[in-house]
Protein backbone atom coordinates (compact mmCIF):
# COMPACT_ATOMS: atom_id res chain seq x y z
CA UNK A 1 0.00 0.00 0.00
CA UNK A 2 1.41 3.15 -1.31
CA UNK A 3 1.37 6.46 1.34
CA UNK A 4 0.20 9.10 -0.62
CA UNK A 5 1.11 11.70 2.18
CA UNK A 6 5.16 11.80 1.18
CA UNK A 7 4.83 11.60 -2.47
CA UNK A 8 1.97 14.35 -2.87
CA UNK A 9 3.69 16.70 -0.14
CA UNK A 10 7.07 16.22 -2.43
CA UNK A 11 5.55 17.26 -5.81
CA UNK A 12 3.78 20.31 -3.96
CA UNK A 13 7.13 21.33 -2.52
CA UNK A 14 8.50 21.01 -6.57
CA UNK A 15 5.15 22.81 -7.56
CA UNK A 16 4.96 25.48 -5.44
CA UNK A 17 9.23 25.74 -5.69
CA UNK A 18 7.89 26.60 -9.75
CA UNK A 19 5.12 29.17 -8.98
CA UNK A 20 6.76 30.96 -6.72
CA UNK A 21 10.07 31.62 -8.62
CA UNK A 22 9.20 31.14 -12.56
CA UNK A 23 11.15 28.43 -12.99
CA UNK A 24 14.06 26.57 -11.66
CA UNK A 25 11.86 24.58 -9.11
CA UNK A 26 12.01 21.11 -10.87
CA UNK A 27 16.07 21.38 -10.33
CA UNK A 28 15.03 20.07 -6.12
CA UNK A 29 12.66 17.06 -8.01
CA UNK A 30 15.41 14.50 -8.27
CA UNK A 31 17.10 14.96 -5.19
CA UNK A 32 14.04 14.68 -3.18
CA UNK A 33 13.31 11.65 -5.79
CA UNK A 34 16.55 10.18 -4.57
CA UNK A 35 17.31 10.60 -0.51
CA UNK A 36 13.62 10.94 0.14
CA UNK A 37 11.84 8.40 -1.84
CA UNK A 38 14.93 6.20 -2.53
CA UNK A 39 15.07 5.95 -5.96
CA UNK A 40 17.82 5.87 -8.73
CA UNK A 41 19.00 8.67 -10.12
CA UNK A 42 17.99 7.14 -13.85
CA UNK A 43 14.13 6.49 -12.28
CA UNK A 44 14.10 9.86 -10.34
CA UNK A 45 15.10 11.57 -13.83
CA UNK A 46 12.58 9.52 -15.63
CA UNK A 47 9.78 10.28 -12.37
CA UNK A 48 10.97 14.41 -12.97
CA UNK A 49 10.55 14.91 -16.84
CA UNK A 50 6.86 13.45 -16.57
CA UNK A 51 5.96 15.83 -13.28
CA UNK A 52 7.77 18.92 -14.57
CA UNK A 53 5.93 18.22 -17.63
CA UNK A 54 2.57 17.88 -16.50
CA UNK A 55 3.37 20.97 -14.40
CA UNK A 56 3.71 23.07 -17.47
CA UNK A 57 1.59 21.57 -19.42
CA UNK A 58 -0.97 22.82 -16.95
CA UNK A 59 0.74 26.48 -16.45
CA UNK A 60 0.97 27.18 -20.83
CA UNK A 61 -2.75 26.13 -21.03
CA UNK A 62 -3.23 29.29 -18.74
CA UNK A 63 -0.93 31.16 -20.20
CA UNK A 64 -2.56 30.48 -23.61
CA UNK A 65 -5.72 31.63 -23.02
CA UNK A 66 -4.43 34.58 -21.72
CA UNK A 67 -3.03 35.07 -24.96
CA UNK A 68 0.73 35.39 -23.69
CA UNK A 69 2.22 32.31 -25.30
CA UNK A 70 3.65 32.56 -28.78
CA UNK A 71 2.45 29.22 -30.46
CA UNK A 72 4.67 29.19 -33.43
CA UNK A 73 8.32 30.00 -31.88
CA UNK A 74 7.27 27.42 -29.22
CA UNK A 75 6.87 24.74 -31.41
CA UNK A 76 10.24 25.45 -33.38
CA UNK A 77 11.42 25.22 -29.95
CA UNK A 78 9.83 22.28 -28.62
CA UNK A 79 10.24 20.21 -31.65
CA UNK A 80 14.27 20.59 -31.73
CA UNK A 81 14.24 19.55 -28.36
CA UNK A 82 11.90 16.69 -28.46
CA UNK A 83 14.90 15.66 -30.81
CA UNK A 84 17.52 16.52 -28.32
CA UNK A 85 16.08 14.70 -25.26
CA UNK A 86 16.15 11.21 -26.61
CA UNK A 87 20.08 11.72 -26.87
CA UNK A 88 20.34 13.11 -23.20
CA UNK A 89 18.33 10.13 -21.89
CA UNK A 90 20.43 7.81 -23.67
CA UNK A 91 23.82 9.23 -22.09
CA UNK A 92 22.20 9.27 -18.93
CA UNK A 93 21.51 5.88 -18.96
CA UNK A 94 25.28 5.44 -19.76
CA UNK A 95 26.56 7.07 -16.57
CA UNK A 96 27.32 5.91 -13.26
CA UNK A 97 24.71 7.14 -10.56
CA UNK A 98 27.11 8.81 -8.64
CA UNK A 99 28.32 10.47 -11.96
CA UNK A 100 24.99 11.26 -12.91
CA UNK A 101 24.46 12.98 -9.75
CA UNK A 102 27.61 14.81 -9.37
CA UNK A 103 27.07 16.53 -12.88
CA UNK A 104 23.19 17.06 -11.52
CA UNK A 105 24.82 19.09 -8.93
CA UNK A 106 26.95 20.85 -10.85
CA UNK A 107 24.18 21.76 -13.06
CA UNK A 108 22.38 23.03 -10.01
CA UNK A 109 24.91 25.67 -8.77
CA UNK A 110 25.57 27.14 -12.32
CA UNK A 111 21.58 27.49 -11.99
CA UNK A 112 21.79 28.82 -8.71
CA UNK A 113 24.55 31.32 -9.30
CA UNK A 114 22.57 32.69 -12.23
CA UNK A 115 19.16 33.03 -10.22
CA UNK A 116 21.44 35.06 -7.73
CA UNK A 117 22.83 37.11 -9.96
CA UNK A 118 20.21 38.13 -11.67
CA UNK A 119 17.80 38.57 -8.86
CA UNK A 120 16.88 42.17 -8.64
CA UNK A 121 14.58 44.25 -6.87
CA UNK A 122 12.18 45.11 -9.47
CA UNK A 123 12.57 42.14 -11.20
CA UNK A 124 9.00 40.32 -12.15
CA UNK A 125 7.47 37.49 -10.21
CA UNK A 126 8.11 35.23 -12.89
CA UNK A 127 11.08 35.83 -14.54
CA UNK A 128 14.25 37.48 -13.95
CA UNK A 129 15.59 40.93 -15.32
CA UNK A 130 17.04 39.95 -18.59
CA UNK A 131 17.58 42.45 -21.16
CA UNK A 132 17.62 41.57 -24.93
CA UNK A 133 21.30 41.40 -27.22
CA UNK A 134 21.67 44.42 -29.31
CA UNK A 135 22.21 42.19 -32.46
CA UNK A 136 20.14 39.34 -31.36
CA UNK A 137 19.53 37.09 -34.22
CA UNK A 138 15.12 37.68 -34.08
CA UNK A 139 14.03 40.86 -34.15
CA UNK A 140 10.01 41.75 -33.51
CA UNK A 141 8.08 44.00 -35.63
CA UNK A 142 5.90 46.87 -34.56
CA UNK A 143 2.53 44.77 -34.22
CA UNK A 144 4.84 42.81 -31.43
CA UNK A 145 4.97 39.32 -33.59
CA UNK A 146 8.50 37.94 -33.83
CA UNK A 147 10.07 38.33 -37.53
CA UNK A 148 10.80 34.37 -38.44
CA UNK A 149 13.68 34.37 -40.42
CA UNK A 150 15.14 31.51 -41.15
CA UNK A 151 18.52 32.45 -39.27
CA UNK A 152 16.39 32.97 -36.03
CA UNK A 153 14.57 29.83 -36.33
CA UNK A 154 17.60 28.20 -36.79
CA UNK A 155 19.01 29.71 -33.45
CA UNK A 156 15.79 29.06 -31.56
CA UNK A 157 15.81 25.36 -33.12
CA UNK A 158 19.91 25.37 -31.92
CA UNK A 159 18.92 26.25 -28.12
CA UNK A 160 15.79 23.92 -28.16
CA UNK A 161 18.50 21.26 -28.84
CA UNK A 162 20.14 22.19 -26.21
CA UNK A 163 17.37 22.31 -23.79
CA UNK A 164 16.12 19.01 -24.98
CA UNK A 165 19.78 17.23 -24.19
CA UNK A 166 19.74 18.64 -20.63
CA UNK A 167 16.10 17.37 -20.27
CA UNK A 168 16.90 14.33 -21.14
CA UNK A 169 20.03 13.68 -19.20
CA UNK A 170 18.97 15.48 -16.04
CA UNK A 171 15.66 15.62 -16.08
CA UNK A 172 15.00 19.22 -15.72
CA UNK A 173 12.36 21.42 -17.46
CA UNK A 174 15.08 23.87 -18.83
CA UNK A 175 13.11 27.17 -18.06
CA UNK A 176 15.82 28.47 -16.27
CA UNK A 177 17.83 27.67 -20.36
CA UNK A 178 14.41 28.76 -22.53
CA UNK A 179 13.19 31.85 -20.70
CA UNK A 180 17.13 34.19 -21.25
CA UNK A 181 17.11 32.08 -24.35
CA UNK A 182 14.06 33.47 -26.04
CA UNK A 183 14.45 37.18 -24.44
CA UNK A 184 18.60 36.85 -25.17
CA UNK A 185 18.54 35.55 -28.30
CA UNK A 186 15.07 35.93 -29.82
CA UNK A 187 14.12 39.58 -27.99
CA UNK A 188 10.93 38.50 -27.08
CA UNK A 189 9.42 40.31 -24.16
CA UNK A 190 9.85 38.79 -20.84
CA UNK A 191 6.16 37.50 -19.99
CA UNK A 192 5.77 36.09 -23.07
CA UNK A 193 8.93 34.38 -23.09
CA UNK A 194 7.95 32.73 -20.03
CA UNK A 195 4.70 31.93 -21.50
CA UNK A 196 6.13 30.09 -24.16
CA UNK A 197 8.69 28.47 -22.04
CA UNK A 198 5.87 26.39 -20.44
CA UNK A 199 5.14 24.88 -23.88
CA UNK A 200 8.61 24.08 -24.28
CA UNK A 201 8.73 22.51 -20.99
CA UNK A 202 5.85 20.44 -21.21
CA UNK A 203 6.61 18.95 -25.06
CA UNK A 204 10.30 18.63 -24.13
CA UNK A 205 9.31 16.90 -21.00
CA UNK A 206 6.98 14.31 -22.79
CA UNK A 207 9.82 13.45 -25.00
CA UNK A 208 12.66 12.70 -22.91
CA UNK A 209 10.06 11.29 -20.30
CA UNK A 210 9.23 8.47 -23.37
CA UNK A 211 12.60 8.33 -23.86
CA UNK A 212 13.45 7.12 -20.46
CA UNK A 213 10.38 4.75 -21.00
CA UNK A 214 11.71 2.77 -24.37
CA UNK A 215 15.14 2.49 -22.64
CA UNK A 216 13.67 0.16 -20.12
CA UNK A 217 13.00 2.70 -16.96
CA UNK A 218 9.71 1.38 -15.66
CA UNK A 219 8.53 3.97 -13.38
CA UNK A 220 5.79 3.05 -10.40
CA UNK A 221 2.65 4.61 -11.88
CA UNK A 222 1.11 5.32 -8.53
CA UNK A 223 3.58 7.52 -6.96
CA UNK A 224 3.97 9.33 -10.26
CA UNK A 225 0.45 10.08 -10.08
CA UNK A 226 0.40 11.71 -6.49
CA UNK A 227 3.97 13.32 -7.16
CA UNK A 228 2.42 14.90 -10.52
CA UNK A 229 -0.93 15.61 -8.32
CA UNK A 230 0.54 17.22 -5.25
CA UNK A 231 3.36 19.65 -8.36
CA UNK A 232 -0.23 20.88 -9.70
CA UNK A 233 -1.41 21.67 -6.75
CA UNK A 234 1.49 23.59 -5.34
CA UNK A 235 1.86 25.55 -8.37
CA UNK A 236 -1.00 27.34 -7.95
CA UNK A 237 -0.06 28.03 -3.93
CA UNK A 238 3.61 29.31 -5.42
CA UNK A 239 1.72 31.34 -7.82
CA UNK A 240 -0.30 33.14 -5.25
CA UNK A 241 2.09 33.49 -2.20
CA UNK A 242 4.64 34.89 -5.17
CA UNK A 243 1.86 37.51 -5.48
CA UNK A 244 2.57 39.01 -1.96
CA UNK A 245 6.64 38.40 -1.67
CA UNK A 246 9.52 40.54 -3.03
CA UNK A 247 10.27 38.38 -6.19
CA UNK A 248 13.96 39.31 -5.66
CA UNK A 249 13.92 38.01 -2.30
CA UNK A 250 11.93 34.49 -3.59
CA UNK A 251 15.29 34.31 -5.80
CA UNK A 252 17.56 34.51 -3.59
CA UNK A 253 16.25 32.36 -0.98
CA UNK A 254 15.70 29.69 -4.01
CA UNK A 255 19.11 30.02 -4.89
CA UNK A 256 20.60 29.70 -1.55
CA UNK A 257 17.82 26.34 -1.07
CA UNK A 258 19.61 24.80 -4.39
CA UNK A 259 23.23 25.25 -3.06
CA UNK A 260 22.50 23.36 0.20
CA UNK A 261 21.11 20.69 -2.17
CA UNK A 262 23.89 20.55 -4.87
CA UNK A 263 26.25 20.54 -1.68
CA UNK A 264 24.77 17.46 -0.52
CA UNK A 265 24.48 15.61 -3.74
CA UNK A 266 28.22 16.35 -3.68
CA UNK A 267 28.80 14.84 -0.44
CA UNK A 268 27.04 11.62 -1.66
CA UNK A 269 28.14 11.41 -4.96
CA UNK A 270 32.25 11.70 -4.13
CA UNK A 271 33.43 8.49 -2.75
CA UNK A 272 35.65 9.01 0.19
Amino acid sequence: MIEAAPWVLSGAIVGALLGMTGGGGSLLAVPLLVYVHALSPQAAVGMSLATVGATAAWGAVRRWREGLLDLRIGLIVSVAGMLGAPAGAWVAGQLSPNVLLAAFAGLMLLAAARMGWTARPDSGHEAQAFHPAPQSACRTGDSGRLALTSRCAAVLAAAGLFVGVLSGLFGVGGGFVIVPALVLLAGMEIRRAVATSLLVVALVGLSGFLSHQIGGERLPLGPLGLFTAGGVVGLEIGSRIARRLPAHRLQQLFAGVIVLAAAAMLWEAVPS
